[in-house]
């Protein structure tokens, strides 16, 4: 299975040279295994597919939620405009509109000019929740997470390995911090025993502090919620659009030196490749 990260950053796309070396795209991630790929999240990362070459007529893209800097790419995903091409929009259920209606408020104008029936691709849509569903040979799980708004989580299972993608959640939202008893952690099944984990580590602890509740974690939560969740790696994403390389670097020198965990960790990089066993 391999991972490709195409946008890494959190809640705006930034630009200037000092976030090109983390990278300033918001969320998008490929998954791939043989001639079966899935896309994850719909941030300005996903303009990377529109330089590849993919003769897949299906292409399925799994988004965790509908705030902006995850759906921002949407309009500029090539596949959309492809007349032959058949596209899968999964996303999280809502009580009160369905996943058509909720992304026709941005995909349509004033915010943007091309309306969603408009589109000449065959779309077709798919609500989860707490849901287990086969994409071609992929196994996927997806389950509601601590965050603002219907958010899921996906745990992607392949022939050999598993990919936890959970790019925005606060598991640490409670009177005091992360429950230690595991069956009560927000998205410990999703991420229990994964081989890679994609997990949300906006702030500093510091910065946490003054902002708890807006669902994200600190990247000392983060790593806890690994620890606990006993993952093999896990990925520390969702960078905050005010950190610069040297504030993301700096960071990981110090998680480095703080933290016994022995959970094997590294600062997300628009343009990586990962290659699971």
């Amino acid at each position: 299975m391999k991972i490709n990260l195409w946008g890494v950053r959190g809640s705006i796309q930034t630009s200037g040279p000092e976030t090109k070396n983390y990278g300033s795209r918001t969320s998008c991630t490929m998954v791939q295994e043989d001639d079966h790929l899935l896309i994850l999240d719909g941030g300005s990362g996903i303009q990377q597919f529109n330089s590849l070459n993919i003769p897949n007529k299906r292409i399925d893209v799994l988004l965790t939620h509908l705030h902006m800097d995850h759906i921002v790419g949407l309009g500029f995903f090539s596949p959309f405009f492809n007349p032959g091409q058949e596209v899968h929009l999964w996303g999280p259920a809502a009580p009160s509109q369905n996943l058509r209606s909720r992304l026709s408020r941005y995909l349509s104008p004033p915010l943007f000019p091309v309306m969603l029936r408009d589109l000449p691709c065959t779309l077709i849509f798919h609500e989860i929740g707490n849901s287990e569903f086969g994409i071609n040979h992929f196994k996927i799980k997806s389950e509601y997470v601590i965050h603002p708004g219907p958010t899921v989580g996906f745990r992607v299972s392949g022939k050999h390995s598993v990919f936890t993608y959970i790019p925005d959640h606060e598991p640490a939202l409670g009177r005091n911090g992360i429950i230690k008893d595991r069956k009560w952690i927000s998205g410990f099944n999703l991420a229990s025993g994964a081989n890679l984990l994609y997990h949300d580590g906006q702030y500093t602890n510091a910065e946490y502090q003054a902002k708890k509740g807006w669902g994200h974690s600190s990247a000392e939560d983060a790593l806890l919620f690994a620890y606990l969740c006993n993952v093999n790696k896990i990925l520390i994403a969702h960078h905050d659009p005010s950190h610069t390389d040297t504030q993301l670097s700096d960071l990981f020198i110090y998680l480095q030196s703080h933290h016994d965990y022995l959970t094997d960790f590294e600062m997300a990089e628009e343009g990586k490749e990962y290659e699971l066993p």
